[in-house]
C-alpha cells in the first residue's frame, strides 16, 4: 500500500479517542490522579501556615461569613481530600471538595483580578481535574477499585452459597414430592 494510502489510516487511527489500549488509558489516568493529588496538599499547608491571614485575604474578599470557619474547612479539605484523591479512595467525594475548594478560588480571582489568565490558570486547572475525577472515578488502579473488587467477590461468595442453599432445598422438596407421589401411588394399588 502506498505512503498516500495509508496516511489517511495512520491519521484516523492517531485521533482516535480510543486508538489506546484501555490499560495505558488507566495508567495515564492514575498518573494523573496521584500527581494532582500530591501536588494539591501543600496548598492545604500553605492555608494552615497562615490561616488568619488566608481567612483576611481571600475568605473575607469574597464576602463569606465566618472567614477563619470557612479558611479551615478549605484548608482541611485539601489536607484531607488531597491524599484521598492521589490513593484513589473515595474518589469522587474527594475530588468533588476539592472541586469545590477550587471553585471558590477561581471565583476570588475573578473577583480581584477579572478573568486574568494568570490568575485563573492553576485553580482553573485543578477544577477541571477534580471534576473529572468526581464524575469519572479513581479508575482501575485505584483503592475504589480494590473495595469494589473485594465487595464484588464478597457478595458473588454470598450469592453462590444462596445459591447453593436454594438449590440444596428445591432438592429435598422434589424428594419430598416423589415421596408422596409414589405413596399416592401404593394407596391406590392397596386400595383397589
Amino acid at each position: 500500500m502506498a505512503l498516500s494510502q495509508q496516511f489517511p489510516v495512520l491519521l484516523a487511527s492517531a485521533l482516535r479517542h480510543d486508538s489506546v489500549t484501555p490499560r495505558w488509558s488507566q495508567v495515564a489516568w492514575t498518573v494523573l490522579r496521584v500527581v494532582a493529588g500530591l501536588f494539591m496538599i501543600h496548598n492545604g499547608l500553605d492555608k494552615l501556615a497562615d490561616i488568619e491571614g488566608f481567612a483576611t485575604a481571600y475568605v473575607e474578599v469574597i464576602g463569606l461569613p465566618f472567614p477563619i470557619f470557612f479558611a479551615y474547612v478549605a484548608a482541611y479539605t485539601e489536607l484531607i481530600a488531597a491524599p484521598m484523591v492521589a490513593l484513589g479512595l473515595l474518589t469522587r467525594g474527594a475530588a468533588l471538595g476539592l472541586f469545590a475548594t477550587m471553585a471558590v478560588a477561581m471565583f476570588h480571582h475573578i473577583k480581584v483580578a477579572g478573568f486574568s489568565v494568570p490568575y485563573l490558570e492553576l485553580s482553573a486547572i485543578y477544577a477541571a481535574i477534580f471534576l473529572a475525577f468526581a464524575v469519572n472515578g479513581g479508575g482501575w488502579f485505584s483503592v475504589d477499585q480494590l473495595l469494589v473488587n473485594a465487595i464484588e467477590s464478597w457478595l458473588n461468595r454470598s450469592s453462590r452459597e444462596k445459591l447453593e442453599s436454594l438449590q440444596a432445598a428445591l432438592q429435598a422438596t422434589e424428594r419430598v414430592i416423589a415421596l408422596g407421589e409414589e405413596e399416592a401411588e401404593a394407596a391406590k394399588t392397596t386400595g383397589s
